[in-house]
């Protein structure tokens, strides 16, 4: 895999000359981070999704900022229930937003100051102030803004405008859909009322983490036409029976081959073609793909499903351990971290650094939606597209601007949880 390194800037000699600088009130200083952080022997344990929990990212951490980062990946679900109930087993969570919704009334995180962020002003609106552009309408669910800001360093409520005091610094985010395997299924598929179609009988698969497969299943039943919702991201409780209810029938029916947790098991169903469509996820596609097998992440005409992803602080973290969690967010924001995401399919929360350390046939192809005019490859290097390939969805804007809901965590949470398990014991 070619290596593109940042285009202008601080080099790493640049960086290694100001060894001596010192960490200041104001946070850790950039010049001479990797000596200083290598000297006081850093340790930062992440836990989060695997769709980040990457061992390159850590290598990386560790060359240009001397932190040691230990990964704990774990699926959705664990990584809540973790943040929520043990806080002296991690310093980072790694989260989604609709998780943050969860987890920071505990008080297991701390909110963070803005001004320590580099690339602030640079990240994009939909974390901000919930818009892809200043026309865009905002979509259902927990729109990551709408849990991003608390009123101040000890706030636990969320307020609706950029108070300075983040709850998470936004890394990464995509436009979800179904995955298909175009090979053996045949003809076009443009609606997620497909995924219960009984022509697929056997071979349909759904996620089993309930805030996120209760939103595919509401784009499914909204598209049949059997439910129109107020409010996707925020069911009463006659519609998450009645949404529930359409796929118990379904699963009873023998529609569903198996439910997954992990993009690795979604990534094994599809690529074996027991499964020919499901819930799925941008780094399945890609190792799917990449071993040489069709699949598409099919857009579809009622629109994606969305989440988004970013870093939280242990409320306990302090001194030379939180100067160090600074300066990691904004080397994660300075763009190699971005770059290597976005060749997962994902996108970047500061689009505009990642652009450094993309190849133009890259950035072309996974944000602007053009034709390749070379072979695409993933992460570790392995190809996964040919010349003339153009990206499923197209651009940034066509993506994200279709997104019709975002992950939820609803009202009546509790309430969905326990049917959710009726349904996956039914």
């Amino acid at each position: 895999m070619t290596k593109f390194t940042k285009r202008n800037g601080l080099s790493r000699r640049t960086l290694l000359k100001g060894a001596a600088a010192s960490v200041t009130a104001a946070g850790a200083s950039t010049l001479g981070a990797p000596m200083l952080w290598a000297q006081n022997e850093i340790v930062l344990r992440q836990a989060g999704t695997g769709v980040s929990a990457f061992n390159e990212i850590a290598a990386k951490a560790k060359e240009d900022l001397g932190i040691t980062l230990e990964i704990t990946a774990l699926d959705s679900d664990a990584v809540a229930q973790r943040v929520a109930t043990q806080p002296n087993s991690f310093d980072i969570a790694d989260i989604e937003y609709w998780i943050c919704k969860k987890v920071w009334p505990i008080g297991n995180l701390q909110a963070m100051d803005t001004s320590r962020i580099a690339n602030y002003d640079k990240i994009v609106g939909i974390f901000r102030d919930g818009k892809l552009t200043p026309e865009s309408t905002i979509a259902q669910g927990t729109a990551p803004h709408s849990v991003g800001f608390v009123e101040g360093v000890d706030g636990r409520e969320f307020v609706n405008n950029e108070s300075g005091w983040m709850t998470l610094i936004p890394t990464i985010y995509n436009a979800d859909t179904l995955g298909i395997r175009p090979d053996l299924i045949g003809r076009p598929i443009n609606n997620w009322s497909e995924l219960l179609n009984p022509e697929f009988k056997g071979k349909a698969s759904i996620l089993d983490i309930s805030s996120i497969g209760i939103m595919d299943m509401a784009m499914v039943c909204e598209s049949m036409g059997e439910i129109q919702y107020g409010d996707k991201g925020n069911m009463t409780r006659e519609e998450i029976d009645k949404t529930i209810a359409i796929f118990t029938e379904a699963k009873k029916a023998g529609q569903f081959r198996a439910f997954w947790k992990t993009f690795d098991e979604s990534v094994n169903l599809m690529a074996s073609g027991e499964v020919v469509i499901q819930s799925m996820w941008s780094p399945a596609i890609t190792a799917v793909r990449s071993q040489g097998i069709p699949c598409v992440y099919q857009p579809l005409e009622e629109g994606y499903r969305s989440w988004g992803g970013g870093i939280g602080l242990n409320a306990n973290l302090s001194g030379a351990a939180l100067d160090a969690a600074y300066e990691y967010i904004n080397w994660y924001l300075s763009g190699w971290v971005g770059g290597f995401l976005m060749r997962q399919g994902y996108y970047s929360a500061v689009p505009e650094t990642s652009k450094d350390f993309m190849s133009e046939n890259e950035w072309g192809y996974w944000f602007e939606g053009k034709e390749a005019t070379a072979p695409i490859v993933n992460p570790q290097g392995v190809q996964m597209e040919d010349v003339g390939a153009v990206r499923d969805g197209g651009s940034f804007y066509d993506r994200m601007g279709a997104v019709a809901c975002w992950n939820a965590v609803m009202d009546e949470n509790q309430y969905m949880v326990r049917k959710w398990n009726e349904f996956i014991a039914a």
